[in-house]
């Protein structure tokens, strides 16, 4: 112990004063709001980083700034899971600010206004599957969802049926989505007119476009698909009920003032 108090320089009688010193009130409340960040970064995944978790524990009552909520994730060595899914490209950001969507000009400022839709391919056992999906543009809300083996109109029918049942939108809906086949083709567009809903889509080459879908799919793939092996069809879809569930009722969007879908459309209807 004289070996260890030299050389940091203290004396015996005052590491034993510090040993017996009781806890200060400050270390008392960093010890309680650690354990509180902890959890809530199991809870969401480890996704979250310190300006959701700050929100998150704003939204339960307390009040805490991001800075010490960043200290005490540090010092806890907990830091957000997040995976760069593509190179991003800045001279392809700067083209796609020069050239703005014409066929989507509006912006949805309540739900049901703007509805845009998308498929992305996820591993299942060694084979592909499709995976379609609705989201609501103004709440970032995953409206409905499909999984099939086929990449086809039938699927991206399927699931834009399912997303009219839940929701029943009135008059003037567009949906918004790029030109591959299973968007552009007959029977997909015929059934958009028979539902009432305008169709709009991408330019060419532009998947910045739909950059609502891309943002989605990335987080989508970044928390849930990235580094996981599903060996089964059921194992995925499991998978994607759960993550869907979670999205929407209590995932913090920045977009959305850190709410989660749910709870903005609560509060915009």
């Amino acid at each position: 112990m004289t070996r260890l108090c030299a050389v940091y320089g203290v004396t015996r009688a005052g590491y034993y004063a510090w040993r017996q010193r009781p806890e200060s009130a400050r270390s008392a409340q960093d010890r309680e709001l650690q354990w509180r960040i902890q959890r809530l970064f199991q809870q969401h995944r480890g996704t979250y980083g310190s300006p959701r978790i700050q929100r998150a524990l704003r939204a339960a009552g307390c009040a805490v700034s991001r800075r010490r909520v960043a200290r005490l994730m540090r010092t806890a060595g907990l830091r957000a899971r997040v995976v760069q899914i593509y190179r991003a490209n800045p001279r392809l950001h700067r083209f796609y600010g020069q050239h703005p969507n014409r066929l989507w000009a509006r912006v949805a400022t309540r739900p049901d206004q703007i509805w845009v839709g998308d498929i992305t391919y996820l591993p299942v056992g060694g084979r592909w599957r499709f995976l379609a999906v609705v989201l609501d543009q103004c709440s970032r809300r995953v409206l409905a969802w499909r999984l099939g083996r086929t990449r086809d109109a039938r699927l991206t029918r399927g699931v834009l049926d399912a997303a009219v049942r839940r929701r029943h939108p009135g008059a003037g809906l567009i949906f918004h989505s790029d030109r591959g086949s299973e968007y552009a083709g007959h029977a997909f567009r015929d059934r958009l007119r028979a539902l009432g809903i305008r169709q709009s889509a991408t330019r060419g080459g532009t998947p910045g476009d739909n950059a609502h879908m891309e943002s989605f799919f990335h987080s989508l793939k970044a928390e849930v698909i990235h580094g996981a092996r599903f060996e089964t069809e059921r194992v995925l879809r499991l998978a994607l009920r759960g993550y869907f569930r979670y999205y929407n009722n209590r995932r913090l969007h920045s977009a959305l003032r850190y709410r989660a879908p749910a709870d903005f459309e609560a509060r915009v209807a």
